[in-house]
């Protein structure tokens, strides 16, 4: 298994939802379109997670937690500032090498595994009206192996843990097209994204939502493990908005069987195999607009098309997820997720844990900060199989911000009956994983 479609083939549409979403788009729109003058005054990112590429550069740029500073960076930041003020463009440039070590593994598989990613990304604002901007967002990304066992799949085929630990750090060679898409906002706070999308910046985030920067272990990330989604790039669309000040709506839609290594088949299987996975999601928010993802409580349900290669059975789903900040910097999260067929990884799911932050949470993936996690999980009888036992996993890492521009995060997993290892009651998994950025 060489990437998340290995385990995740191919279902028909489903147009009764298709339509609803389209319908709530144009209620949400209508509705928004006469908010009071109140609701527009407040800026917003959007409803996107830390790790989009638009909240990534406005995050890094808060970043003040180091153990250094680079004075000699300071002239690079500030042409930075005055192209995007300029010309409303900015891009970022990063490196992620991580290395992950076992104590124990399968018959025959090696214990280690390594892999880097660069990415290139950025947006480009190219149109401001009265009430709404359209900006063009992409991410480029070249991922290739340290090793010959890759992160992505060391946890499930190495180690035998019905899982996945960075998950990122996957498929080898040429260019992966993560993000190209339109994406237009307006300043009541409602926006729709169009094209090549990855749903993880949109759907069921949290604060420690992003394995670029947080957790390794893939049940403490979208869906806790739950979700039978599309590879981190699909062809598709979402929107949503606010409701009042405090709820927000969301839903979307994207292609199962979109290939980031070649977009351009994207479009044929869209249109062709018509195999979908669709989302809705309700939340409510007591942090400001900007980072909804702080103190929030939301409702995800999914649902995936039957796919005829594999096969793989039409599945559905639901995530609660809750999360709280204490005294700026401490967050409490609870987050539990049910399956029912397709192709998730887990069952069920259930993951608790925190992260704290010396300096304050409010600007996740960056700065010094501990995260901690637990899970307990039912593998999903439907793609592993009947009759196999619970699992548990504890992650524990620490992010140590050296420079604005360096980060390194040791990092520890145990992994306590794996499912798929029956000769093991308990693996350690010790990571290193690290950031470079421009």
């Amino acid at each position: 298994m060489n990437s998340v479609k290995n385990i995740r083939l191919k279902g028909k549409p489903s147009y009764r939802l298709l339509l609803a979403v389209l319908i709530l788009f144009s209620l949400l729109r209508s509705d928004f379109v006469h908010a009071s003058e109140s609701d527009t005054t407040e800026e917003s990112r959007g409803l996107k997670g830390p790790s989009n590429v638009e909240n990534r550069i406005s995050l890094d740029g808060l970043s003040k937690d180091t153990l250094f500073e680079l004075e000699s960076m300071k002239p690079y930041y500030e042409w930075k500032q005055e192209v995007l003020d300029e010309y409303n463009y900015a891009y970022g440039l990063d490196y992620y090498p991580i290395y992950m070590k076992a104590s124990d593994s399968l018959p025959g598989e090696e214990d280690e595994a390594g892999s880097g990613v660069v990415r290139f990304y950025g947006f480009w604002q190219l149109y401001e009206g009265s009430d709404s901007t359209g900006t063009l967002v992409y991410l480029v990304e070249q991922r290739h192996g340290y090793t010959e066992n890759l992160p992505q799949s060391f946890a499930i085929e190495n180690t035998g843990y019905a899982g996945f630990s960075g998950i990122p750090f996957g498929k080898e060679g040429g260019l992966h097209l993560t993000n190209m898409y339109w994406s237009q906002e307006w300043k009541n706070g409602f926006g729709v994204a169009v094209g090549y999308l990855d749903i993880t910046d949109f759907v069921d985030v949290y604060a420690l939502t992003s394995p670029w920067t947080d957790f390794n272990n893939f049940v403490f990330s979208i869906g806790a493990a739950t979700m039978d989604m599309p590879d981190d790039a699909a062809l598709g669309f979402g929107g949503g908005g606010w409701l009042n000040d405090s709820v927000y709506f969301l839903a979307g839609m994207n292609d199962l069987n979109s290939d980031p290594n070649d977009p351009m088949e994207g479009f044929k299987t869209f249109s062709e195999d018509r195999e979908y996975f669709k989302y809705a999601e309700l939340g409510l928010t007591t942090s400001s607009k900007d980072q909804f993802y702080l103190d929030n409580l939301h409702l995800t349900y999914w649902h995936a098309d039957k796919r005829d290669e594999g096969p793989i059975e039409e599945g559905w789903g639901t995530v609660l997820s809750l999360s709280q900040t204490f005294d700026e910097k401490w967050l409490v999260f609870a987050r539990g997720g049910y399956a029912h067929d397709g192709g998730s990884l887990l069952e069920r799911s259930v993951s608790i844990g925190g992260g704290y932050a010396p300096a304050g949470i409010g600007a996740p993936g960056t700065g010094h900060l501990l995260g901690f996690g637990a899970n307990w999980g039912q593998p999903n009888d439907a793609l592993f199989g009947a009759n196999l036992k619970d699992q548990y996993a504890m992650e524990a890492y620490f992010r140590f911000q050296v420079t604005k521009e360096f980060a390194i995060s040791p990092d520890v997993q145990l992994l306590i009956d794996p499912a798929l290892n029956p000769d093991e009651d308990k693996v350690w998994i010790f990571g290193l994983k690290a950031r470079l950025s421009l």
